[in-house]
C-alpha cells in the first residue's frame, strides 16, 4: 500500500465518510485514486465516458459516479451516486488530506548539513526541508529551495533559484534556473456562482536523464501523478499541468502548454508555443507544428499543424488555397 509522503492523511472510515450508505464492509480509507491505480481500500471515481475502458481494471471497492454513468460499473463495486462527481471528489479529498488545497510554505527549511549530504555540492543560500534525499555527485545551485520529503537521484544538476516540492527525481536529471516543480495545479469547480478549490494530493515524477530548461513550471497531480518519461527534453518556459503524462524521448520546444490529464506518447516532438487541451491522448512518434492548438486525440505516427491542429497535408493545402 503506497503511502502519500507529501500530505498528511486523516484516518477516516468508509461509513463515517458516507453515513447514508449501507456498506457490507467498513475500512479506514487509504487514499483517493483514479480507476486504473485504485486498490481495495481506496476511493475512486468515474466522471467521464472517456475512462470507460479503465472500469474493469480497477481494484477499488467504492466508486463515486453519476446516475447517468453508474450502469457502466460492475455490480460488485459500491456506487456513490452524486449530482457532481468532481465536487464530491474535492469534498472527500479535502477531508482526508486537509492541507492539500493550498500550498503552505515549508517552515522547516534549513541549510543542508554536510553530515547528511556528504557527496552533494551546494551553492550559496540553499535551503532543504526534512527527510530530503539527494543522490551522490548531484549539484544544487544557489538560492534553490528543496522542500520536505523530496527525493533527487544521483548525478543530477539543479540550477539556481529552483523550487522543488512534492516531487521525486530520478538519476542524471537536469533542472535549469528558475524552474518550479510540484506546486498545486489550476483546479477549480464552479458551483452556485463560486469557485471551489480542488485539492491536489499527487506528486511530480521525473524519470532518469530528463532535462528541463529554464523557467519551466510542472504542477503536481491532483488525484493522479504528473510524470515526465526518460530522456525527455523540455525547452524554456514550458508549462505542464496536473496529471499530465509525457512519455520517453520527447522533444518539447519553448512556451508549449499542456492542460490537465493529457497523455503524451513516446518520441513525440512539439514545436514552440503549441497548446495541448486537457484529457487528450497523443500517440507515439507524433509531430506537432509550432503554434498549433491540439483539441482532439492524435493517433501514432501522425504529423499535425494549425489551429485546430489537422494533418500537415490538409494544413498546407488549406493555406495554399487561401493564398491563391
Amino acid at each position: 500500500m503506497e503511502k502519500n509522503i507529501f500530505f498528511k492523511k486523516k484516518n477516516i472510515t468508509l461509513k463515517k465518510l458516507f453515513p447514508n450508505y449501507n456498506f457490507k464492509d467498513n475500512f479506514t480509507i487509504n487514499s483517493v485514486k483514479p480507476l486504473i491505480s485504485a486498490q481495495k481500500e481506496d476511493i475512486t471515481f468515474f466522471d467521464s465516458i472517456k475512462y470507460k475502458d479503465e472500469i474493469n481494471k480497477t481494484k477499488a471497492n467504492v466508486c463515486i459516479t453519476s446516475k447517468k454513468l453508474e450502469k457502466f460499473l460492475p455490480k460488485n463495486i459500491n456506487k456513490i451516486i452524486v449530482k457532481n462527481v468532481l465536487f464530491e471528489l474535492a469534498r472527500i479529498t479535502k477531508l482526508l488530506f486537509p492541507m492539500s488545497d493550498l500550498d503552505y510554505p515549508d517552515l522547516l527549511l534549513n541549510k543542508p548539513k554536510n553530515t547528511i549530504f556528504k557527496h552533494v555540492n551546494f551553492g550559496n543560500n540553499v535551503l532543504v526541508g526534512l527527510r530530503v534525499k539527494i543522490g551522490k555527485k548531484s549539484i544544487i545551485g544557489s538560492n534553490t529551495i528543496i522542500e520536505s520529503n523530496v527525493k533527487i537521484g544521483k548525478n543530477c544538476v539543479i540550477g539556481s533559484g529552483v523550487i522543488i516540492k512534492n516531487s521525486i527525481l530520478g538519476d542524471n536529471v537536469v533542472v535549469q534556473d528558475n524552474c518550479k516543480l510540484g506546486q498545486k495545479g489550476f483546479g477549480f469547480i464552479h458551483i452556485n456562482g463560486k469557485n471551489i478549490k480542488f485539492p491536489h494530493i499527487g506528486k511530480v515524477k521525473i524519470e532518469d536523464h530528463v532535462e528541463i530548461a529554464s523557467g519551466c513550471t510542472i504542477d503536481r497531480g491532483s488525484i493522479d501523478d504528473t510524470v515526465i518519461g526518460k530522456n525527455t527534453y523540455l525547452d524554456n518556459q514550458v508549462h505542464i499541468a496536473h496529471n499530465v503524462k509525457i512519455g520517453s524521448n520527447c522533444m518539447i520546444a519553448g512556451q508549449v502548454g499542456f492542460a490537465g490529464s493529457s497523455k503524451i506518447g513516446n518520441n513525440v516532438s512539439i514545436g514552440g508555443q503549441a497548446g495541448i487541451s486537457g484529457h487528450l491522448k497523443i500517440g507515439n512518434n507524433v509531430k506537432i507544428g509550432g503554434g498549433s492548438g491540439v483539441v482532439k486525440d492524435i493517433e501514432d505516427n501522425k504529423t499535425v499543424m494549425g489551429y485546430p491542429a489537422v494533418p500537415l497535408k490538409d494544413f498546407l493545402k488549406k493555406n495554399k488555397n487561401n493564398n491563391e
